[in-house]
Order: structure tokens, then sequence, then C-alpha cells
């Protein structure tokens, strides 16, 4: 049993169904349906059609069944100091507490 491919589509074909449409230039296309055929004859592009396998493929559907999703890594954290404030400075005030910061900040506002 010889199984031919849609050209729009991309869909089997199974012996004694579809069409078969020979362009002027001796080029044979295979079509499924009339909704293909038609679609062909307009045209269109199967890239951009929902239904057909080379959408599917372009975007990337129907495929996590088979491979499984990359991992993306994680970022390490890192502290650095900033210009002007070393690491110690900036570990200093994180750990102080809230009042006495707040009393600090007063000061600098004075």
């Amino acid at each position: 049993m010889k199984l031919e491919l849609c050209s729009f589509s991309g869909y089997k074909i199974y012996p004694g169904h579809g069409k078969r449409y020979a362009r002027i230039d001796g080029k044979v296309f295979n079509f499924l349906s009339a909704k293909c055929e038609a679609s062909f004859k307009m045209r269109r592009n199967p890239r951009r059609i929902n239904w057909t396998v080379l959408y599917r493929r372009k975007h990337k559907k129907g495929t996590q069944e088979e491979v499984t999703k990359k991992r993306t890594r994680r970022t390490a954290k890192h502290q650095r100091a900033i210009t002007g404030a070393s690491m110690s400075e900036i570990l200093a005030k994180r750990n102080q507490k809230p009042e006495v910061r707040k009393a600090q900040r007063e000061q600098a506002i004075r």
C-alpha cells in the first residue's frame, strides 16, 4: 500500500482518496481534499494555515510528547560592592536595626 503526502497540508493520502493536479510546467501535486486544493490554487502559504503540518512544525506544536523541554539554567546570585561603598559597609548597613537607620536618615536630612 503506497501512501502519498498532500502537497499542501502534509497529511497522508490513502489509496482511493485525494486528487492529483498536474501543472502546465509538468509538476504534479497531490491533494487530500478540495480544501487543500483550493487553498493551493489561491496561493495560500501552508506555513500560515493553522491546521497544516508545516504550520505545526514551524510553531513547534505537538512535539513535547517525544522531546522533554530544555531546562533553563538558574542564575547564580553574587553580592558585589558598589562604587563608593565596600561590601562590608553594605552588609553592616543591612544588618542595622530599622530604628537606627531611621535615626541616621533623619540626621542626614537636617
